[in-house]
């Protein structure tokens, strides 16, 4: 597994936005912004991040920006403006040659995001061996006093990788009350109880995922080298993450059962499912009894995890191994880059 450098102050972070645009008035990035810079990081932003516009940009222009950004010596992290739709369409115009040059050159860069940014963070770790971030867009700071969560995204993007325990309480909000809440922070309301319908769980391996809502509809294309990253990492085992941003419980039966029959389960040692941000459980069963239905009573599963988008959550890095563990409603995660 490459394990990119990490940001020393006086390092440049390069934005960009693969998906959604910034609008040009938000305030609560530009707060994010001057967060990443009080940590002494020069930042850059591509043309198109303030567009406010779904998609920012053309596939074409997107996908030009991000090809700068990789190929630019100068720009040593790439963090996503934002989450959004339509970064699925970049896959087939990434410059696969800059990727091959850097890696050669031994000046691969952490890429971050999440939510639409998986479809790169997933392909970038399974095709081309890079460890990738996930947990956090450029636009995740824009709060005035910063939650300790993101505090420790701050200290990963350094290379201080800590162990990172499950929280008390979480958001279960909507997305009226937030934008309404301003920089005043999460609006914390409900304890935190990770479930382990199979057990305590106590795993160790290798870590990857991201938004299910994405990785659907990887399965079964070009794009998908699922199976080349468990056959060379089989000797430690697959942990898979899943943030499930809204996909009702039937969806979220179906795309397990497809995922499972295509082999991406072939190597698993557990499974990790984040909250659901837009719950529906409008289906003959709920989201925990299709999960055990599809993927058994044996394998060590965490449901409702400080995974996704329902914050606060953990900064994971796809690639990594990590060892989960929970019990009684609570439960941690420590990576290790090997």
């Amino acid at each position: 597994m490459i394990y990119p450098k990490f940001l020393k102050p006086g390092d440049t972070i390069g934005i960009c936005a693969p998906s959604r645009g910034i609008d040009a008035e938000d305030e609560g990035f530009d707060v994010s912004i001057e967060h990443l810079k009080s940590e002494g990081y020069n930042v850059i932003e591509t043309e198109n991040v303030r567009t406010g516009k779904l998609p920012s940009a053309d596939a074409k222009t997107r996908a030009k920006e991000l090809n700068e950004l990789l190929n630019n010596d100068d720009i040593d992290f790439i963090l996503s403006a934002s989450g959004g739709d339509f970064l699925i369409e970049l896959l087939p115009l990434i410059d696969e040659n800059i990727i091959n040059e850097i890696i050669k050159n031994n000046k691969a860069k952490w890429i971050a995001g999440y939510s639409d940014p998986t479809f790169l963070l997933f392909y970038l770790t399974t095709k081309f061996d890079i460890a990738t971030m996930y947990g956090v867009n450029a636009g995740s700071f824009g709060m005035t006093k910063l939650y300790s969560n993101l505090q420790n995204a701050l200290e990963m993007i350094k290379g201080q990788v800590k162990k990172q325990d499950s929280f008390t309480m979480y958001q279960r909000v909507s997305y009226e009350e937030i934008k309404n809440n301003g920089l005043n922070g999460y609006i914390l309301t409900t304890p935190v109880e990770w479930k382990t319908p199979n057990g305590d769980v106590d795993i160790t391996g290798r870590v990857i995922g991201g938004c299910i809502d994405c990785l659907k509809y990887l399965v079964g294309t070009k794009f998908d080298y699922v199976s080349d990253f468990i056959e060379k990492y089989k000797d430690d085992g697959i942990i898979w993450y899943f943030d499930n941003f809204a996909l009702k419980v039937g969806d979220l039966y179906h795309v397990l059962f497809e995922m499972k029959h295509a082999g991406w389960f072939k190597e698993a040692k557990g499974f990790v499912f984040g909250r659901v941000l837009f719950e529906d459980n409008d289906f003959v069963m709920n989201y925990e009894e299709a999960i055990i239905r599809l993927l058994g009573n044996d394998i060590p599963i965490i449901l409702e995890a400080d995974i996704g988008h329902v914050k606060p959550t953990f900064s994971l890095i796809n690639g990594a191994i990590g060892h989960f563990e929970a019990s009684k409603g609570k439960g941690s995660l420590e990576l290790f880059l090997k």
